[in-house]
């Protein structure tokens, strides 16, 4: 028989789906912290729209930051915690002094992809180890996202 964490799951298994969320984390520090810029350094006619929908969309990612550093914890293992270990482990690259929205915005459908990418395997690989409540988060996060990705897509035509 496994040997199983504080929460029932096999430990070997959570120590797996704790190292892809610690990537997932990585992407969405990164990812976070391209959104402030955006909101931060947008410019044109599009700046009051754009600058409430990126500072929408940083909030957003600013809980799911935290949800996902919990998991790690639930999960018996610790969440990365330094920029150097964000940039390491992040697919999503930092996007500096971008001020056009069309270019904000494709920035933020990449980042997405990349995100995406990450989750859809982690729900794979936690209903394979039998982590409902990683998998639950994930189904959810992909869900929600997936309409903005759309939203996005549409906004640039």
């Amino acid at each position: 028989m496994a040997k199983t964490n504080a929460i029932g799951i096999d430990a070997r298994k959570a120590t797996n789906v704790a190292a892809e969320l610690n990537e997932l984390l990585a992407n969405y520090e990164v990812f976070y912290q391209n959104l402030r810029g955006f909101h931060w350094n947008i410019r044109g006619e599009k700046f009051f729209e754009l600058h409430a929908k990126f500072e929408e969309l940083y909030l957003n990612i600013q809980v799911k930051i935290d949800e996902v550093a919990e998991r790690i914890l639930t999960l018996g293992a610790t969440p990365a915690h330094t920029f150097a270990s964000f940039q390491e482990i992040s697919s999503v690259k930092p996007a500096e002094n971008i001020k056009e929205g069309k270019r904000a915005v494709q920035r933020i459908l990449s980042g997405f992809t990349s995100i995406l990418l990450l989750q859809r395997e982690l729900l794979e690989l936690t209903n394979e180890s039998g982590d409902i409540g990683t998998n639950t988060m994930m189904a959810n996060y992909i869900t929600e996202q997936e309409k903005i990705v759309w939203m996005y897509t549409a906004y640039i035509g």
